[in-house]
């Protein structure tokens, strides 16, 4: 849909009930509401249609995030409040810019007990708070309590996991609240009398303090992918999704927000029944979800939503600009470097995404698994260990985040046919399984399809990404990287259908998530056209250094290649997550010391002095150029494709953004000689070349969209140009 813009009846200029593209803010304690209001005439300039702003509840003390929200009823007093809130929306709509705000429905905050409103009630009165139907909590599986994971082991020698005396015994009492270290909890009323230890006050609690590593095991409530401090809430609810959208709804009826952004629905009961009253709540504001599609799958056509925010378009704007002609190098190095046959290259991906959803299913996400377990009916004959074990293997061959069998999705009998495959032994448990989750009716139906997103987050995108450094740009959220390229007539095919049914779906090129930024994905995609001669040089570099894991070397030396220059801090920092995220040579929970002295040894290597730096840094130089075209190609793609364009703060100029938090660091356009200063003089008539600053890319940035704010009409339709002659192949 294209409107042309409005005049409010005070004489302002109204943002579209559409936005023809946003510019995406990351908003903290240290760049707060009313700082945002001094950059709406930057974005305005820059040719964006609306801001779009990072969560606004309260949320943790300290959150760069947002997505932990504390209470429902405020907005988060560090990030600005309300009045910032009411500043931004006046500076943007003065301007004709409309506002859409992140909303995280799914869960709360709960790291800091005593803060979060609803848990810290819910922990006080156990199964009579008011808030008690606001969380999914197994209280028989937790003996009438809410078991809460965070005790440590003790140094007790007789101290085991479940037996927690030796750690029971550091609980304090003061202030009417039971402390474990820097951890408050809430004390029930008359809990607590005069002469009593904290460990019987702790018995006399509605919930129970327990080893953090039975996290996997028993904890009772569920939580957001396998995050302990994110619990999960049931806005299926009505009275639970009205407690949860009151200060929403006071930002639309306020009028200061335009449109919403749906975080993570594939995490609720009911996603079309949440998007139906969230589209009242808002009056059928422009409306956006955080869905992941899988290469073929489409948004279910019954949601009361715009589209998504534009992973799907990130991954083939990433594949047709990919050299399907270094395929087989890079495929024959991966092998290699794994120990493997070339002949198995094409199902390594298939199987270690299968293993690490399996892994994640038997391990950090076995509680969900055990949940669904003792909500099998009666009928049958397995054993609760082979129902377990039946359940994750269900879970481990799901193709997609989720299925939607209110909808008769077919993604059910296809991973029952898939685990019966690959499991024979457990083909009647699987079945039984099937056939129970099948009648939609159930809890067990209602939480198998919850449960598969998050096995399927954790163990894709969270691990088995970090193990498959084939080409790491492909490696991206809600990427399949088994797909290596995309031929122009494909990518033709696509944005035809797209302008057809999404048009007003988000595209995008970086967010607060992705694992790297567009631009060091863009470089990196330039070793399809050097991929023997990075083979060498990898096989050279692990030689050199005899790393242990030859695999995740790759990995780090293409991050480092594609963010070069990079600080060594960052790319440290980045190298520990991606070796503990991957968990074949060292991990969060037990992290292996002497491996990571090695690993960190590695990323020194790249620097000044290091066995590889001549080399890596020669890379870095050769692929540089070339780096910069993917990166303008891309950019101009994505802001001119059918879509709504997002532009994540900073992407504007050259960005080496790594996985997050490295990509939520500040980035100030107004500073001087920063991005408004170079925008000013691009307006003066300046071209500025092709160089490190960033410039030519904040040139066809807001070429491209003013040209989509002020001419709408040349973006309602899509044709080929097809190119002929000897360098077509090069040509999109």
């Amino acid at each position: 849909m294209t409107q042309s813009r409005r005049m409010s009846p005070d004489g302002i200029w109204a943002p579209d009930a559409v936005p023809r593209s946003t510019y995406r803010l990351q908003i903290t304690s240290a760049f707060t509401l009313q700082d945002a209001a001094r950059w709406t005439e930057y974005v305005s300039l820059l040719g964006a249609d609306w801001l779009y702003c990072s969560p606004l509840l309260q949320s943790e003390p300290g959150s760069n995030h947002g997505y932990d929200v504390i209470d429902h009823a405020r907005t988060d007093s560090a990030r600005g409040g309300s009045g910032g809130l009411a500043a931004l929306a006046d500076s943007a709509h003065a301007r004709g810019l409309g506002l859409m705000v992140d909303i995280v429905p799914n869960h709360v905050g709960i790291a800091s007990p005593l803060l979060s409103v609803w848990w810290r009630d819910l922990l006080t009165f156990g199964p009579a708070s008011q808030f008690a139907s606001a969380f999914d909590i197994d209280w028989a599986a937790g003996g009438g309590k809410v078991i809460i994971p965070i005790l440590g082991d003790s140094d007790s020698d007789d101290d085991t996991a479940g037996d927690d005396d030796g750690e029971l015994a550091a609980l304090t009492l003061g202030d009417n609240a039971l402390h474990y270290y820097e951890h408050d909890f809430p004390l029930a009323p008359g809990s607590a009398t005069s002469g009593d230890s904290a460990q019987a006050v702790h018995a006399r609690q509605h919930y129970r303090l327990v080893n953090f590593r039975l996290a996997d095991t028993d904890l009772n409530y569920r939580r957001f992918f396998a995050v302990n401090t994110l619990a999960a809430i049931r806005v299926e609810e009505l009275s639970v999704f009205d407690a949860s959208h009151t200060e929403i709804r006071r930002w639309i009826e306020s009028g200061w927000v335009d449109g919403l952004r749906v975080d993570h629905p594939d995490g609720l009961a009911d996603p079309q029944g949440y998007l139906d009253s969230l589209t009242t709540l808002s009056g059928g504001r422009y409306t956006v979800v955080e869905k992941i599609l899988e290469p073929g799958e489409e948004l279910p056509e019954t949601w009361a939503c715009a589209g998504t925010t534009g992973y799907d378009a990130l991954g083939l704007i990433d594949r047709v600009l990919v050299n399907p002609a270094g395929q087989a190098a890079l495929d024959r190095l991966d092998c290699a470097l794994r120990g493997a046959s070339s002949e198995q290259s094409g199902s390594v991906w298939e199987e270690m995404a299968h293993d690490t959803k399996r892994a994640v299913a038997d391990g950090i996400l076995n509680s969900e698994v055990r949940r669904l377990a003792r909500l099998l009916p009666e009928a049958g004959t397995a054993s609760m260990a082979q129902n377990v074990d039946a359940i994750a293997e269900l879970l481990a061959n799901f193709a997609v985040y989720r299925t939607y069998l209110a909808d008769r999705d077919p993604e059910l009998p296809a991973a029952l046919g898939r685990a019966v495959d690959h499991r024979p032994d457990l083909a009647g448990p699987l079945s039984h399984i099937a056939a129970a989750a099948s009648d939609t009716a159930t809890e067990l139906s209602l939480r198998l399809q919850e449960t598969s997103g998050a096995v399927m987050a954790k163990g894709v995108e969270d691990c088995a990404f970090y193990r498959y450094p084939r080409l790491t740009s492909l490696t991206e959220v809600g990427g399949d990287p088994s797909i290596f390229a995309v031929t122009p007539g494909a990518f033709h095919t696509e944005q035809q259908r797209r302008n057809a049914d999404l048009q007003d779906s988000m595209t995008t090129l970086s967010t607060h998530d992705t694992k790297r930024g567009e631009d060091v994905r863009a470089r990196i995609d330039v070793l399809a056209e050097l991929a023997d001669d990075w083979a060498s040089a990898v096989t050279s570099w692990v030689r050199t250094l005899g790393f242990t894991d030859p695999v995740l070397a790759n990995l780090l030396f293409q991050t480092a290649m594609g963010a070069w220059p990079i600080d060594a801090g960052r790319l440290h920092a980045y190298a520990e997550k991606a070796a503990r995220e991957a968990g074949n040579s060292t991990g969060w929970i037990e992290p292996n010391s002497a491996f990571e002295q090695a690993m960190h040894a590695l990323v020194d290597a790249c620097y000044e002095g290091g066995a590889v730096h001549a080399d890596l840094d020669g890379f870095a130089h050769r692929t540089r150029a070339a780096g910069w075209s993917n990166s303008l190609s891309a950019k101009l793609i994505q802001l001119t494709m059918p879509g709504v364009p997002d532009v994540y703060r900073g992407t504007e100029l050259w960005s080496s953004d790594l996985v997050d938090p490295d990509n939520r660091r500040q980035f100030d356009a107004l500073a001087p000689g920063g991005a408004a200063d170079m925008l000013a003089r691009i307006d003066a008539g300046w071209l500025p070349p092709v160089d490190e600053t960033g410039a030519a890319k904040l040139l066809v940035t807001s070429r491209s969209l003013r040209a989509r704010r002020d001419r709408p009409d040349a973006f309602t339709g899509y044709e080929p140009v097809q190119a002929t002659g000897s360098a077509a192949l090069h040509v999109l």
